[in-house]
């Protein structure tokens, strides 16, 4: 057995200070180490734990006191799925990041543990020696630790009253087949320089919707789609969602069955129809393009956007060469800023943007950097962004 602790706690409670605690969990001794020199050279995290198999970290899970974990699918004694509703029923707020490597098995498996309460996986490189692979494990899963780790400390900010600290409520975990319950509309937190700034919707008619996601977008993808039958019977909708290959296979198989509409993979030269939701391929960027009267998709292999492939503004500036004005684009829940520059672009040529609002949202970046921009026409909670959809494409235009 293999067990590394780093520092002591004897509660269950979260910090709201002090550098997080991450617990990493892998059978793989290299993997183990490469995630802790990582974890261990910034600056506001740390090491709490360095684990060998599921079985370990739920034994463990009350006195390392993580605030997130780091947890690989196959392992020994106790696999990650298995470990995963153990570790929450101990420490109900935990943020489990899922690693596993980029077969459809663990690709299932990945949106499973979403349903059960993960709050987002990584695809782990089949190699470590092939520097780039490296490098983009190394940058996302140190951007995952970091982003959901500070949401979770912010919530309990919220939930604790000054002098009177309280045990935060457990995050809603939305199932990855079926909508998230319905919430009250939260407060918008505006930018420190002063009130969110709002623009008019376009006076054009929506002729197509593109939406752009990332952190926790499958999940609120899934609450989505399940209200927009209505839209796809009448226009094409076009999804970049920040996945690799074989997870997108995955996530267009479950947006087929949530929308009860057709939904796959984008195909290079295909058209691009009504009745139909187009889900970006893995590690391909996608856009529109003219092919004689039609409008097809074209798949593009360059370099990352955004630090992303598939990347979102590629989607949406490319459109406005087809569509014009007559753009509807949703940013949801997800880290950086990608379709903020797209979407100032669909805004300069007459279109419209809504963004999911920061309460709602996994975390607030790429909807945030959109609602800080200001170009946005409405900042909605998730559960209200399908019905507003819905209202454009039939007639409203306010």
């Amino acid at each position: 057995m293999s067990v590394a602790f780093a520092g002591n706690s004897t509660t269950t409670g979260s910090r709201e200070a002090g550098p997080l605690r991450v617990m990493i969990v892998d059978d793989s001794v290299v993997i183990r180490g490469l995630i802790s020199r990582w974890v261990g050279a910034e600056h506001d995290m740390e090491v709490a734990a360095s684990l060998r198999t599921g079985l370990e970290a739920v034994n463990q899970i009350e006195r390392i006191n993580p605030d997130v974990a780091v947890l690989d699918i196959e392992m020994p004694e106790l696999d990650g799925i298995s470990a995963l509703p153990q570790l929450l029923a101990k420490k109900r707020d935990l943020v489990i990041i899922m690693a596993s490597t980029l077969t459809r098995r663990n690709a299932e498996i990945s949106f499973k543990a979403l349903s059960l309460g993960a709050a987002d996986y990584i695809p782990k490189p089949e190699s470590t020696r092939e520097a780039s692979a490296a490098d983009i494990f190394h940058h996302d899963l140190i951007q995952k630790i970091r982003h959901l780790g500070a949401r979770l400390r912010r919530k309990h900010a919220v939930a604790s009253p000054p002098l009177a600290p309280a045990s935060p409520a457990p995050a809603p975990r939305s199932p990855i087949a079926r909508p998230a319950a319905p919430a009250p509309a939260p407060a918008l937190h505006a930018p420190s320089s002063g009130a969110l700034v709002m623009r008019p919707f376009s006076t054009q008619a929506p002729k197509v919707l593109l939406i752009g996601s990332s952190t926790g977008g499958p999940q609120a993808l899934m609450a989505l789609v399940t209200e927009l039958g209505p839209v796809i019977d009448r226009v094409p909708v076009l999804i970049t969602q920040h996945m690799p290959p074989t997870f997108t296979t995955i996530l267009a198989e479950h947006l087929a069955r949530s929308s009860r509409k057709p939904a796959a993979e984008a195909v290079d030269g295909e058209p691009v129809k009504p009745g139909r939701i187009y889900l970006a391929p893995g590690g391909k960027h996608m856009r529109v393009a003219r092919s004689g009267a039609d409008t097809v998709i074209a798949l593009d292999d360059g370099p990352a956007v955004n630090f992303c492939k598939p990347a979102v503004d590629p989607l949406f500036t490319s459109a406005i060469d087809i569509w014009h004005g007559s753009i509807l684009s949703v940013i949801l829940t997800g880290m950086g800023s990608d379709g903020m520059r797209g979407g100032k672009d669909i805004v300069a040529a007459g279109g419209s943007v809504i963004a999911q609002d920061e309460a709602s949202s996994v975390v607030w970046g790429m909807p945030g950097a959109a609602a800080n921009a200001g170009i946005c026409a409405a900042i909605l909670p998730l559960n209200q962004i399908g019905a507003k959809v819905n209202r454009l494409f039939a007639g409203d235009r306010s």
